[in-house]
């Protein structure tokens, strides 16, 4: 069985190569992303396997499904790139991975909040220029401190646990509360007011129509001056320009993103020789107040062994027309 890759980097190949050993599937590589302009590469393939900013709408389903493609593996947990109905309708069964290592993106999300917190990273550069001094550093402790949790599955939950060892209080906002983590003390409250009383927001939920820019001008109005904002999810939750303007006018705190609703023209690659026209990314990097990642939070070991596992035993069952007895990685 042949499996195109789009969007692969280095790392990908070492861990998918390496977890292949007990497959033997026929796997080629591109750098490229996916796309109409890249259909060709498709040629002879049974399945393919795309990442986050790979754009899977009708038109590229379409050119998947007349060269012969019965699989698409996302190596990911979101699919809000990828044109469900249109798979459906063509046959393409679609899979992702919905659960790996959790604890990878909730800890880099709290490595946010601390760094923004404590500035580490500028009391890094300073020493190593030999400036002692602690003007500008100032930070808060987080014991005591309302954290507000959009979402509240396997990555929310990890996330809940280590601020909880924090002694924050938990506000949780979920279209389906989680008695076991109210058993634990996360209060579950309506958006507004979550947004109302948090010190600290962090969103941990899927991109979906429903709440694309959950985070805008009136959601902004109603936040505590002053407060952090975390978003190591999907990009479309926060709106840009709202953002910006929020910052400049000093009502947040603290922004720290780990991806942004543009990133498909920026992220994964080496920039460092480009003039960026992106002027939205621009503006924020020069906020002293924001820290951005450059969609790092699930790059750990761990989490990419689990990723090429699951991946490849995905596409490993669908193509025997095999369903494990817990199959939410099938959507279409």
């Amino acid at each position: 069985m042949k499996i195109t890759f789009f969007s692969a980097k280095p790392y990908d190949k070492q861990f998918f190569d390496r977890s292949n050993e007990t497959h033997g599937f026929d796997i080629e590589y591109h750098e490229t992303h996916l796309g109409p302009h890249s259909l060709g590469l498709v040629d002879g393939a049974d399945a393919i396997c795309a990442f986050v900013n790979d754009k899977l709408n009708a038109e590229v389903i379409a050119g998947l499904h007349e060269r012969g493609v019965k699989v698409v593996a996302l190596r990911c947990a979101g699919f809000n790139n990828v044109d469900l109905d249109a798979a459906k309708q063509r046959g393409i069964m679609v899979c992702r991975v919905p659960a790996y290592s959790p604890e990878a993106v909730a800890e880099h999300t709290v490595a946010m909040i601390l760094t923004t917190n404590r500035k580490t990273h500028k009391a890094y550069n300073r020493v190593r220029e030999q400036n002692f001094s602690l003007n500008g550093l100032l930070g808060y402790n987080l014991s005591g401190k309302t954290v507000g949790v959009i979402g509240t599955g396997k990555i929310g939950k990890a996330f809940i646990k280590i601020m909880q060892g924090f002694g924050c209080n938990i506000l949780a906002y979920d279209l389906y509360p989680d008695a076991a983590l109210a058993e634990k003390g996360v209060e579950y409250v309506p958006l507004e007011t979550l947004l109302q009383n948090a010190h600290i927001i962090s969103l941990h939920c899927p991109l979906t129509p429903e709440n694309h820019y959950l985070i805008n001008q009136q959601a902004l109005s109603l936040m505590k001056p002053g407060v952090t904002i975390v978003n190591t999810s999907r990009g479309g939750l926060i709106n840009t320009k709202d953002i910006i303007h929020a910052l400049k006018a000093k009502r947040v705190g603290a922004l720290c993103i780990d991806v942004y609703e543009q990133e498909e023209k920026l992220f994964f690659r080496d920039l460092s020789s480009t003039i960026i026209e992106d002027d939205e990314i621009q503006r924020l990097m020069s906020f002293p107040n924001v820290l951005i990642t450059a969609h790092q939070a699930f790059f750990t070991e761990e989490a990419l062994t689990e990723i090429a596992q699951i991946t490849l035993g995905n596409i490993a069952q669908l193509a025997e027309n095999r369903m494990p007895p817990d199959s939410p990685f099938r959507l279409a």
